[in-house]
């Protein structure tokens, strides 16, 4: 399938998706917020590489918010069986896929959230697509939409429990985002109704800005595939690579090469955001800058794969491990977004895919579509 082709079965998905969630996606993001503001934390779960890549993307968009001014929220990503363990009863217990973490978030008296079939959650809000990797990009939408609209409910402080109103809610700084200004405090419904036509706006974003991506590196893409899979052939492997929701982004790339949906075969991949022990110790005795260049000095061969994931394009750790790749003759695929930044301006990387937006949420789902389609054309390439 080529890049143009998978774009309609992504559009059409999300639209039957959202269309039919949108008013529960609100009313969730409402149930969240209350269980934050009585002190509740978010345990993302995955039992799977694939889903452990989508709960720690979760923990640090909540932690770490990329919205201006909006405050940082407590979620921690975690494996199969610790939620047992950890959760407490105001906690938010989100499953990709995990059963057990569900039950034993539902004992621990947990608000319990699940994009799979068959969990038992509360909040089930499995995607309708056979495609699991359709069905990642749009619940990984989902859920930036969980993290972006739970945070409308903290302007409105008087529609959550416990909190003191103010006359009408101040969004700040993240004004821009939201269309609704100046809803009265006492009116649930009226906000659950303006968050439920932005989760529908944020949706329809997503959908525009995929099609644009898949679109116009349609060739990008095709050849990306051909440098990818003669590296696979010659017994070659893939160093992924990216920062924050692009280190999960490399997580997931890395599970998707090594842990493939059938029929696809394995492929030898290395998630180089993955070992804790050697980042911090090369960003403490050397500096962030060197934490990826120094692991494709000691990982990368000639006839190797760089793939980096990169919202800005201009990271200066990226560019570090792009530049040491080319040194050791790597090939090299840089997934951005904005303009394509100093990767795309300096021609840092031999295929450059751009996402042309400034929003950082709408970006990594796109690329989740580009890299998904990327890992497809790989198996199809002669």
């Amino acid at each position: 399938m080529s890049a143009v082709a998978a774009i309609d079965e992504r559009v059409a998905c999300g639209e039957r998706y959202f269309g039919a969630r949108a008013e529960e996606l609100a009313r969730l993001c409402h149930a969240m917020a209350e269980r934050f503001a009585r002190g509740g934390r978010l345990l993302a779960a995955g039992a799977s590489p694939a889903e452990l890549s989508d709960a720690r993307h979760v923990a640090v968009e909540f932690v770490h918010p990329v919205i201006v001014g909006k405050r940082a929220l407590p979620a921690l990503a975690v494996g199969a069986g610790d939620v047992a363990l950890l959760a407490r009863p105001d906690d938010i217990v989100m499953s990709f896929g995990d059963a057990d973490a569900v039950r034993d978030g539902a004992a621990a008296g947990c608000l319990t959230v699940a994009f799979a079939e068959g969990t038992g959650a509360a909040w089930a809000l499995p995607v309708p697509t056979d495609d699991p990797l359709i069905a990642q990009e749009q619940a990984e939408t989902a859920y930036h939409v969980l993290w972006e609209l739970v945070h409308v409910f903290f302007e409105h402080r008087g529609l959550l429990v416990g909190r003191a109103p103010r006359a009408h809610h101040d969004a700040g700084a993240s004004a821009f985002l939201y269309p609704f200004l100046a809803e009265a405090e006492d009116d649930l419904g009226a906000v659950l109704a303006d968050v439920r036509d932005s989760v529908l706006a944020k949706a329809g974003e997503a959908a525009a800005l995929r099609t644009q991506t898949l679109t116009d590196n349609t060739d990008v893409l095709a050849a990306a595939a051909r440098t990818l899979r003669a590296c696979f052939d010659a017994g070659g492997k893939l160093l992924a690579l990216g920062n924050g929701g692009s280190a999960t982004d490399a997580m997931d790339a890395a599970a998707d090469l090594r842990h493939p949906p059938p029929p696809w075969p394995a492929r030898r991949a290395l998630d180089l955001t993955e070992e804790t022990a050697v980042l911090t110790a090369v960003a403490n005795d050397v500096g962030v800058e060197a934490i990826f260049a120094r692991q494709v000095i000691a990982h990368g061969a000639p006839g190797d794969v760089v793939l980096s994931f990169s919202t800005s394009g201009s990271s200066a750790n990226v560019l570090a491990a792009l530049a040491e790749a080319r040194r050791r003759e790597l090939a090299t695929i840089a997934l951005v977004g904005y303009d394509g930044g100093r990767i795309a301006d300096e021609g840092l990387a031999d295929h450059v895919v751009i996402t042309r937006s400034e929003h950082i949420p709408r970006i990594q789902e796109a690329q989740a579509s580009a890299w998904h389609v990327l890992r497809g054309l790989v198996e199809a390439a002669a």
